[in-house]
């Protein structure tokens, strides 16, 4: 378990020798103990699960040193999953020489910044100047240490789990107390609050927000709400894959670029604990790693990323295509890419609606991972998504039940993840198999499932679901705008000119581009798009390839 908080970095050291976890520990405590605390721990879940909770409580961590040759998971294993945790502490590899080459290749599994070979003595001048160099890089990138903000709820609230996933998504650094803790009735009395209406939101300044809404929750915390301008080369709608990749490209390419998400980054992908099908991360790369890489990426290159803005509607104003959000504000741009992505289909079934957030959650809802620790987890569906929140989950839940309404996960499973799934022993595959009802009171008890093939029903014990069926676009607010099929996924290119002709309305000589939508000038990436792959790759490729087309718009306009 980690020391108690502060506001210092932490220096973590991982090794399953007690002999040299102690020395480590010893000669980084001689040396930067008066600045850093210093966390040692002796396997790689055990260093996980402080990693975890030093997350939650807000604590920064600069430097992790890992030895490679550790039963269970070995420090390259180790340092990729605490990538995901901490993707700015700096990470260090222990090795003995003959394992050296294997040091070398994780330089770019797991972005190693340094390998350091035992034994270190004298660690005057093989350990403190490494480390030195690894600090000073830390304390000079964007990872330093803030203020967390404060988050107070009941464990079992669908408003409290919200605020959790989005500052989680979001990546602010927060501390969760629950109501029923002293710590928790000392904060709702500082903030002069009877606990009737939660969650309380202390955020770093110490202002209290009380069941604050994501815009003024992300506008408190630091995120950015509100455009710079009023008139923008590109607006980029929706921050997935696609619409990530296109504001990318699309800044890099030298066009005052704004990204609009109603949520948080990373879309249905960046709540994913683990892709392992994305070009070049051969280990896999989790949601969260890849979504908070890009996004920085995008930053880099000068565009605005917005965050929990809720955009309404889409005009057009002669050559301007004007966006339209829910407090009445809009801005305007030459082009825009719909990257809306998708949301997760609604559980039909009884008692489903009552139990959001206590226990049933739509998609992977990473935050209460921890919390399945030893118990019976059920997941609905039988894509991918589903797959990896087994994978995931299986790592700390007794045993990961995967129901299918179908006769197997082949239909619409990776085979990569078919197979994993099959080799795990605490997950199991029950076919032909839906929910009819979720039970509990203040959270989710049992549930009672069907046997599709015969109509037979039975009750399990169950306190987490997680369903991941099916795939609703996210375009009601389009409207007739943009012509789109009737499951509602946005029309673009050849499929608005089947038999040759271009679609009504349509005022150029020349058809729609590839991507293009019934509006010129307005063009769609991602599992928005009808008959789209559904895959992150072909999400990113389109929206890079959205923004060619722009290009090629703007220069014929």
């Amino acid at each position: 378990m980690p020391p108690k908080s502060s506001t210092v970095g932490v220096i973590m050291t991982v090794d399953d020798d007690p002999g040299v976890s102690r020395a480590v520990a010893r000669d980084l405590r001689r040396r930067y103990g008066a600045s850093y605390r210093i966390v040692r721990a002796e396997s790689g879940d055990s260093a996980l699960e402080a990693l975890r909770e030093l997350k939650l409580r807000g604590d920064v961590v600069a430097v992790i040193l890992a030895d490679y040759r550790m039963p269970q998971m070995n420090g390259i294993e180790f340092l990729e999953q605490a990538l995901d945790v901490y993707p700015g502490a700096r990470r260090v590899l222990l090795t003995a020489y003959a394992d050296t080459n294997a040091a070398i290749d994780a330089i770019n599994v797991v972005d190693l910044d340094h390998y350091l070979l035992k034994p270190w003595d004298p660690p005057e001048e093989k350990l403190y100047p490494v480390i030195d160099d690894l600090l000073d890089a830390w304390r000079a990138s964007d990872y330093k240490p803030v203020p967390a903000t404060k988050v107070v709820g009941h464990r079992w609230s669908a408003r409290s789990s919200d605020v959790r996933e989005f500052l989680a998504r979001n990546q602010v650094p927060y501390r969760w107390y629950s109501v029923e803790e002293p710590e928790g009735q000392r904060l709702l009395a500082a903030a002069e609050a009877d606990g009737q209406r939660l969650p309380l939101v202390i955020t770093p300044d110490g202002t209290p927000l009380i069941e604050p809404e994501a815009p003024e929750l992300a506008a408190k915390v630091g995120l950015a709400t509100t455009p710079t301008a009023d008139f923008y080369d590109l607006v980029v709608i929706g921050g997935g894959p696609a619409g990530l990749g296109a504001a990318v490209y699309g800044a890099s390419e030298g066009l005052r670029t704004v990204l609009v998400e109603r949520a948080a980054t990373g879309g249905q992908a960046g709540q994913s604990s683990r892709i392992e099908n994305y070009l070049g991360f051969p280990d896999g790369v989790s949601g969260a790693q890849l979504t908070d890489r890009a996004r920085r990426q995008a930053a880099k290159f000068g565009a605005e990323v917005l965050t929990a803005c809720e955009v309404t509607a889409l005009e057009v104003n002669g050559a301007a295509r004007v966006v339209r959000f829910s407090d009445g504000s809009t801005i305007a741009a030459h082009s825009v890419i719909l990257a809306t992505g998708v949301q997760y289909r609604q559980l039909d079934a009884a008692g489903c609606v009552d139990l959001t957030g206590c226990g049933v959650f739509y998609g992977s809802a990473l935050t209460e991972a921890t919390s399945c620790q030893g118990q019976d987890v059920y997941i609905v569906g039988g894509a991918n998504s589903a797959g990896q929140a087994a994978m995931y989950l299986s790592r700390f839940a007794k045993s990961v039940t995967l129901l299918v309404r179908g006769a197997d996960l082949s239909a619409s499973m990776s085979y990569y993840l078919i197979q994993q799934i099959e080799e795990a022993p605490n997950i199991s595959v029950r076919s032909h198999t839906v929910v009819d009802a979720a039970h509990g009171t203040e959270r989710l008890e049992r549930l009672t499932l069907r046997q599709v093939s015969t109509g037979d029903c039975e009750q399990v014990d169950a306190q987490w679901m997680f369903v991941f069926i099916g795939a609703a676009p996210l375009t009601d607010w389009l409207g007739d705008t943009v012509l789109r099929d009737g499951r509602g996924f946005i029309l673009a290119g050849p499929d608005l000119t089947v038999d040759g002709t271009p679609p009504a309305g349509w005022e150029l000589a020349r058809p729609p581009y590839h991507l293009e939508t019934s509006v010129p000038g307005v063009f769609v990436a991602g599992d928005a798009r009808a008959e789209s792959a559904k895959r992150v790759a072909s999400a990113v490729g389109e929206g890079a390839m959205a923004v060619m087309l722009v290009h090629r718009y703007l220069e014929q306009s």
